[in-house]
């Protein structure tokens, strides 16, 4: 034990005093008890009792599969009860004064939260912390060993057994986490009822599950400390606002750049700073930059799908950048679940032969081969689907916390589990950190297009397919797309794997480059050239498979921005012989609207439900 820890807990406590601050805290966790019972006295939302059931069915055939060849339960059991005695002998053999003695199991490398020295020096935590490793092992063993199981089942009862045995971690618990009871002694327990007034306050916030606080929020300000580049809103449906930024150069390229970012979260994760803004680096290589900032949708837009996301998103779009420039094409840049909208727009152009309007794309982190989705398949399942649109077809919508939330539970220790540990036991305030403040400040999903995309793409794989999906009335065909295309994917990302981003390359019939960052799906591709992180794969060959690609693709250092420009430059989409004079927004032909980062941006999801939901006053 440090000496920290034993001057505390040899230090005088009055028990009056003891007395009084557990009282409070008592009463703090029976006020969030009831918060919670009056939440489910509505009963359990459509899509989590789908989750649920889904989860007992898929429990039920790894039992039937157990019962059927017990020797991986058998085995795990032994080696458990092995690993617990040697756990025991190991601490016997402490007790009596014998130093350096080896442990039984260790945490992993990057497995951060037994990293308190008192975890390894304590001789109690350190055998709390072997007892529950040794237990966890022994649990995701017999899910990862049993035979019989399809893959998807396998996925998903690997995920129930991850969040399983994550939260039964001593880490998480007041009484066998030391930091947290070195605190509480401290603080005379003021932690923790700091951390229950945060836990009721993020209840109220939550739409499902517990949305947890990463970040300050009152640290940011949009268009003062993120969203900052300097620009205007030139156009706005209902759907869009249309931001032009403000030149940095003396010229621009004659072809107008229009941005694509994702609806599920908001556009701005391309101009959180201007040290890592793509938005400013693009604007300061000369380019013409728009980019679409999508609305946040509640019950009212419940019909708009597919068909209008396209229409009054990157088809409208373009008809403004046309009209404030002059200019008859573009070049496009893409993010994520923007760039599979992207691709079905091309196909359509294509089909009403249109294609001329768009002289090159580029999908960054773009999904258009569902066939393997990576982590986020665990949602995708029958049951799932039915819940989840019995809940839409309700709503009108899904709500971006919800969403968050189980997005969040794809990496819980460091999503979860570490924010509530800081938040609700240490009674800490979160750090500000705006990709974090980003990362809560989401969008909803109208019913139509949240339920169009899971069924045909996430379910069905239907968009790689000819004639697959149709949309306003044209049957889509990704592999009639001859404009020229730029795809950069993250080796990391466990939400678009690039393995199956590639797959969607391979589709394109016209000349197509592939570039593998380092990293995630987010830093792999916010990676400013000032900051040599990552690094990135090249390899000028397309090859039939994505592991024959990355055999010949040789690794680089750096940014791939750079690369991406050269591409560019190079092949004449955005042509040095052929500039104009800086292009002002407010000089264009289009009225400015707004400075930006616009008013859309700004709108958060509860003030879209209580606009839409409370009922109006006279």
């Amino acid at each position: 034990m440090s000496e920290e820890a034993k001057d505390q807990l040899q230090g005088h406590y009055d028990p009056a005093e003891m007395f009084e601050w557990m009282t409070k805290a008592n009463e703090r966790y029976q006020a969030v008890i009831e918060q919670l019972m009056s939440r489910g006295e509505n009963g359990m939302s459509d899509s989590s009792a789908s989750v649920f059931a889904d989860m007992g069915e898929n429990f039920q055939k790894l039992g039937e599969q157990l019962a059927q060849n017990p020797m991986i339960l058998f085995d795990e059991q032994m080696s458990l009860m092995q690993g617990q005695m040697q756990l025991w002998q190991n601490t016997a053999r402490e007790l009596l004064g014998e130093q350096d003695v080896e442990a039984v199991i260790e945490p992993a490398k990057d497995d951060r939260r037994f990293s308190d020295p008192e975890w390894t020096d304590n001789l109690v935590y350190n055998f709390i912390k072997q007892s529950y490793l040794l237990y966890a092992r022994c649990i995701l063993n017999i899910v990862h060993g049993v035979e019989g199981l399809n893959e998807h089942v396998r996925q998903q009862l690997d995920f129930y057994a991850r969040q399983y045995v994550s939260a039964l971690s001593p880490s998480n618990s007041i009484f066998t986490n030391p930091e947290v009871m070195r605190r509480t002694l401290a603080t005379r327990g003021q932690n923790l009822l700091r951390g229950m007034e945060q836990l009721t306050r993020d209840l109220k916030e939550s739409a499902e599950g517990l949305n947890v606080t990463m970040t300050d929020r009152s640290a940011f300000k949009l268009g003062e400390n993120v969203a900052t580049t300097p620009g205007k809103v030139v156009y706005q449906n209902r759907l869009i606002q249309l931001i032009q930024y403000s030149p940095t150069t003396e010229k621009q390229f004659k072809t107008p750049l229009l941005v694509v970012p994702p609806w599920i979260n908001k556009y701005y994760i391309l101009d959180l700073r201007e040290s890592n803004s793509l938005v400013k680096w693009l604007t300061d290589q000369g380019h013409t930059v728009f980019i679409i900032s999508w609305a946040n949708p509640g019950p009212s837009m419940r019909d708009y799908g597919w068909g209008e996301y396209m229409k009054e998103g990157p088809l409208a779009a373009m008809d403004a950048v046309k009209e404030q420039t002059g200019e008859p094409d573009v070049n496009l840049l893409s993010y994520c679940i923007g760039g599979t909208l992207t691709a079905s727009t091309l196909a359509w152009l294509t089909a009403k032969k249109q294609q001329k309007r768009v002289k090159s794309v580029t999908y960054m982190a773009t999904l258009q081969d569902f066939s393997e989705p990576g982590e986020i398949s665990v949602f995708i399942n029958e049951a799932s689907l039915r819940g989840i649109e019995k809940q839409l077809d309700r709503t009108g919508y899904l709500d971006g916390r919800a969403m968050a939330f189980s997005f969040n539970l794809l990496r819980e220790n460091d999503l979860f589990w570490s924010f509530f540990i800081n938040n609700y036991l240490k009674g800490e305030r979160p750090a500000a950190f705006d990709l974090l403040y980003w990362n809560t400040d989401g969008t909803n999903m109208p019913a139509a297009m949240h339920k169009f995309y899971l069924r045909n793409m996430y379910q069905k794989n239907k968009l790689i397919e000819p004639g697959g999906i149709e949309v306003e009335g044209v049957k889509i065909d990704l592999s009639k797309i001859k404009t020229p295309a730029f795809f950069v994917s993250a080796i990391q990302d466990h939400i678009a794997q690039w393995k199956s981003t590639y797959k969607g390359a391979l589709v394109h019939s016209g000349p197509v480059k592939f570039v593998l960052s380092g990293s995630g799906h987010i830093a792999g591709i916010v990676n400013p050239p000032t900051k040599t992180k990552y690094g990135y794969w090249t390899n000028d060959k397309l090859a039939e498979t994505p592991d024959a690609w990355f055999a010949g693709a040789e690794k680089n250092e750096g940014s791939w921005w750079p690369l991406w420009q050269e591409w560019m430059v190079e092949n004449k989409y955005a042509d040095p012989e052929n500039q104009v004079p800086a292009r002002k927004p407010e000089e264009g032909k289009l009225d400015v609207l707004e400075a930006a980062p616009g008013s859309f941006v700004q709108v958060k999801i509860p003030d879209v439900l209580k606009a839409e939901l409370l009922p109006k006053k006279d």
